[in-house]
């Protein structure tokens, strides 16, 4: 545990340096503390594959099975602090994973809804933040591009795959003063992460922030799978 507790605050300065690094695109000073201290708090050693876990606290991504990955560190921290999150919000994860970027924002806001295309990791993602206490999470096996809406509209959305473009679904689920982080672009070609506002008249405006590399988004508004 010691051990876990060094790592983590290695892996907090190296966030920190990242944040610094990247202020020219970002255009922040550094990331909210808050969603620094959710960092520190989820064990992302557990949410990685038990071989990985020697590698769980590094500034990197890695892969978890079915040619999906656990996203870096650093794009969490900045996704989550990109969308302003606050303690009554509830919000739309697309691309669940292993389930560690909604364990992170499990602590910072009232709700996470988490939708993953890939049956056995949505299976074992809700399992896994249900033995871990995250009861705020729902995970459920379906089709991200179409949202989840039974439960819009969402004071934010937070994408973990690259789109070719925004799927609408998710703009009309995003509600009046919501924030949707997303990254667009191709597979292996250029990607941006990109935030998305619509402000309370419904008006919906785009900013990129920083190039990126995801796994692309599959569905029936993705990439089409191979």
């Amino acid at each position: 545990m010691a051990e876990n507790a060094r790592q983590v605050e290695r892996l907090l300065q190296d966030i920190a340096w990242e944040s610094a690094q990247s202020r020219s695109w970002t255009g922040r000073d550094g990331i909210d503390p808050r969603v620094l201290e959710a960092i520190r708090q989820v064990p992302r050693h557990v949410f990685v594959p038990e071989w990985q876990a020697p590698y769980a606290y590094d500034n990197g991504p890695l892969p978890i099975g079915h040619g999906q990955t656990i996203s870096q560190p650093f794009i969490v921290a900045l996704m989550s602090d990109m969308l302003r999150p606050q303690a009554h919000h509830v919000v739309l994860e697309v691309g669940c994973g292993s389930g560690y970027q909604s364990a992170v924002l499990s602590k910072l806001v009232r709700h996470v809804y988490s939708v993953e295309i890939v049956p056995e990791l949505a299976k074992a993602a809700q399992k896994r933040l249900s033995q871990l206490g995250y009861a705020n999470v729902t995970v459920r096996h379906g089709d991200g591009c179409d949202g989840w809406p039974e439960h819009a509209p969402f004071d934010g959305i937070i994408v973990t795959a690259a789109a070719p473009e925004i799927p609408p679904s998710l703009i009309e689920q995003l509600k009046p003063g919501g924030r949707m982080v997303i990254p667009v672009g191709q597979p292996h070609g250029r990607q941006d992460l990109m935030l998305v506002e619509k402000n309370a008249a419904g008006e919906v405006s785009m900013q990129n922030i920083l190039p990126v590399a995801f796994v692309p988004l599959t569905g029936n508004h993705g990439a089409a799978h191979e």
